[in-house]
C-alpha cells in the first residue's frame, strides 16, 4: 500500500480509486448490455419462429437377429458314409467272380498268389461273422457293420459264415450269392475265397481286407505278408 506523505499523494490515490470505480462500472454496464442484447435476440427469434416443441426421441426398435441353425456336420458325414456303404441286392457279382469251383474273387491288381495263399489258409483269420438264421436285410446290415469295423481295427483276414443252405428249398444257400455280391461292393474287401473244410467249407468265405497302407494295385505288398 502506498504510504501517503503529503496532500499531493492523497490526490493521486483519490484519482486512482475513481479510475478503478469507473472501470468497474463500465465493465458492469457492458455485461448488462450483453445480457439485454441476448434477451432481445432470443425474443426476436421466438417471435419469428413461433411456438417450439421439444423433439421427442424416436422409439427404439430392438432387432432380434436369428442365428442360423447349427449344421449337423457329423450327422451329414455319417449319412454320407451310410450311402457310400449301402449294399444293393441288384448287384450282379457273377461276372466278377473267378471261374473256379469255389467262385473266388480278387480285385484288379491283386495277384493269383494272394488268392492261392488265402485258399491254403496262410492268412490267419482274426475275426468271424456268423449269419446263420439272419434274414436278408439283417444280414446285409450285419455284414456291412462287420467289414467296416474290422477294417477300422486294422484286421486283414476275417471269415463270414453264410451257411450251406441245407435247410433251404433246393438245398441251396440263399445268402451265399448275396454275401458274395455285398462283399464285392465293399471297397475294403480286396479278395475272398471259399473257406477250408475245417473253417466251414462251402458255408463260409475267408475275406482279405485292405490294409492301412495297402492299395488295390500293390499286389506285390500283399503277396509278401500274412495277416
Amino acid at each position: 500500500m502506498t504510504k501517503i506523505q503529503s496532500l499531493t499523494d492523497l490526490g493521486v490515490v483519490k484519482k486512482e480509486i475513481e479510475r478503478q470505480v469507473k472501470e468497474r462500472a463500465a465493465m458492469e454496464a457492458e455485461r448488462l448490455a450483453a445480457i439485454e442484447k441476448t434477451k432481445v435476440e432470443k425474443e426476436l427469434f421466438s417471435r419469428s419462429v413461433g411456438p417450439v416443441k421439444s423433439l421427442q426421441p424416436p422409439p427404439k426398435v430392438r432387432l432380434v437377429v436369428e442365428l442360423p441353425a447349427p449344421i449337423p456336420l457329423q450327422r451329414q458325414r455319417d449319412e454320407q458314409a451310410v450311402l457310400r456303404e449301402a449294399l444293393s441286392d441288384e448287384w450282379d457279382a457273377t461276372s466278377l467272380l473267378d471261374t473256379d469251383e469255389a467262385l473266388s474273387f480278387r480285385r484288379p491288381g491283386v495277384g493269383l498268389e494272394v488268392v492261392r495263399k488265402l485258399r491254403k489258409g496262410d492268412w490267419s483269420v482274426q475275426a468271424h461273422l456268423d449269419l446263420h438264421n439272419a434274414r436278408t436285410d439283417e444280414a446285409r446290415q450285419l455284414l456291412g457293420h462287420f467289414i467296416r469295423e474290422a477294417h477300422k481295427q486294422g484286421l486283414r483276414c476275417v471269415r463270414v459264415v453264410h451257411g450251406k443252405g441245407l435247410g433251404s428249398p433246393g438245398k441251396v444257400s440263399v445268402l451265399k450269392p448275396k454275401v458274395q455280391s455285398w462283399l464285392i461292393q465293399k471297397n475294403q474287401v480286396i479278395a475272398f475265397v471259399q473257406a477250408l473244410p475245417a473253417q466251414g467249407g462251402a458255408g463260409a468265405l475267408v475275406v482279405l481286407l485292405q490294409g492301412g497302407s495297402a492299395r488295390l494295385g500293390l499286389a506285390r505288398s500283399l503277396e509278401g505278408g500274412h495277416g
